[in-house]
């Protein structure tokens, strides 16, 4: 009997005995806490001196001046990493539809939600340039119910909340986006606050510190606080309507953006055609984030044609159980932590982390946290554009019983 046969069965076997009573189906909600990240590096940035080839002509190939920060060497540790990342990072950054002033608020909100010093530090000055004041960057952490913004800016902020804590957007502040921007502008703004999101996460989990050149840092003496309304029921019809034509429905929505969507391919692509991950091991990752974003598409493109994930040896309602579920050997424990972890901590904890890296190496330690990561985003985007089910015959999330 193979490995794969043989997890499977044991998985069924655990369903069958009854042995859920003490399963885990959910974990808190992003923003319960304020992310902390360690205060020194898991993994190194890489020192120009000891660049190779490949190396300098990433560094070449994505940052203007040659002289990128602690985030991008950190990167570089797998170069197949940065080359995925820095695409999407640099069309975001300075490359999107949307005015330089609005960019900064929703990046340098999703460094406050997420905890990072390193983004808020590197995107601070940016937001001057842009036209920001001191004033107003510390009042971005005090978010979109502070004195002094206008309607439409308090708006972006609330979009970068809801979709942070409740891995969706209310009807109410889509019209609103809606009132001003067409499609394009919407997704990019989505999309800012969702990648950013993803670099927070892979940042804090590997412990990349602010460059010392850079002096801005969170700003301490503001409560870690998001108020945002109860998530509403999923969407029954897409906000944005795929492109007419064959392929699943997520990449036909993608479709309708071009320009973004030659820029968001390469994170994709390192998933699932670069990673050294296992088969079973990315599709573990990817579940478990979908199931805790209550992404129906993407659980059901992971259990089903994309994932495959019994093919992979695993019962996917073990995955909505949690790591406490009877069935998993304990490094799957961990890999299910980790992805819980980094959705309601944005940072993956020591124990984890360490026991993680008792198997993984430092390149499939940055793939596994990536992964994860990146589906978060994904879930995201698919909660807010309202991404339907390619089959009536695909498969929904598990209804499983309450703790």
């Amino acid at each position: 009997m193979g490995l794969k046969t043989s997890r499977a069965l044991l998985c069924l076997a655990a369903i069958a005995s009854g042995v859920t009573a003490f399963a885990q189906w959910t974990v808190d909600p992003p923003g319960s806490r304020q992310p902390v990240a360690p205060a020194r590096p898991r993994i190194a940035p890489v020192l120009e001196a000891q660049w190779n080839d490949v190396q300098k002509q990433l560094v070449a190939k994505h940052v203007t001046g040659g002289h990128p920060d602690n985030g991008v060497r950190t990167l570089l540790n797998l170069p197949e990493l940065a080359d995925a990342v820095m695409p999407y990072t640099n069309y975001l950054t300075d490359g999107s539809s949307l005015i330089g002033r609005q960019r900064e608020l929703l990046v340098m909100r999703a460094a406050w939600l997420g905890g990072s010093q390193l983004l808020w530090a590197v995107h601070a000055p940016l937001a001057r340039n842009a036209g920001m004041s001191s004033e107003e960057i510390r009042r971005i952490a005090q978010g979109p119910d502070a004195s002094g913004w206008d309607p439409f800016e308090a708006n972006l902020l609330r979009l970068a909340d809801q979709l942070y804590r409740n891995s969706s957007v209310t009807s109410a502040t889509w019209q609103v986006l809606a009132a001003r921007y067409n499609m394009f502008n919407q997704m990019d703004a989505v999309e800012t606050v969702n990648h950013f999101i993803v670099l927070s996460m892979i940042y804090n989990s590997f412990g990349v510190q602010p460059d010392a050149d850079l002096k801005d840092r969170l700003p301490a003496d503001v409560p870690y606080t998001i108020h945002v309304p109860a998530r509403e029921a999923p969407l029954t019809t897409a906000r944005v309507e795929p492109t007419v034509g064959r392929g699943i429905a997520v990449g036909r929505t993608f479709g309708r953006y071009p320009t973004l969507n030659q820029r968001w391919s390469p994170r994709q692509t390192f998933i699932n055609r670069t990673s050294k991950l296992t088969p079973h091991q990315r599709e573990m990752l990817i579940l478990r984030m979908g199931w805790n974003c209550r992404a129906e598409y993407e659980w059901a493109k992971h259990v089903g044609s994309v994932g495959r994930a019994r093919e992979q040896g695993l019962e996917p309602r073990l995955i909505a159980e949690g790591p406490t579920a009877s069935g998993w050997d304990p490094f799957e424990k961990a890999i299910l932590r980790a992805s819980d972890e980094l959705y309601r901590d944005d940072v993956v904890s020591d124990s984890t982390w360490r026991t993680l890296s008792e198997t993984f190496d430092t390149s499939l330690m940055m793939s596994a946290i990536f992964t994860t990561s990146d589906y978060r985003a994904i879930s995201l985007s698919l909660n807010t554009y309202g991404v339907q089910l390619d089959q009536v015959t695909d498969e929904r999330l598990p209804q499983v019983p309450a703790r």
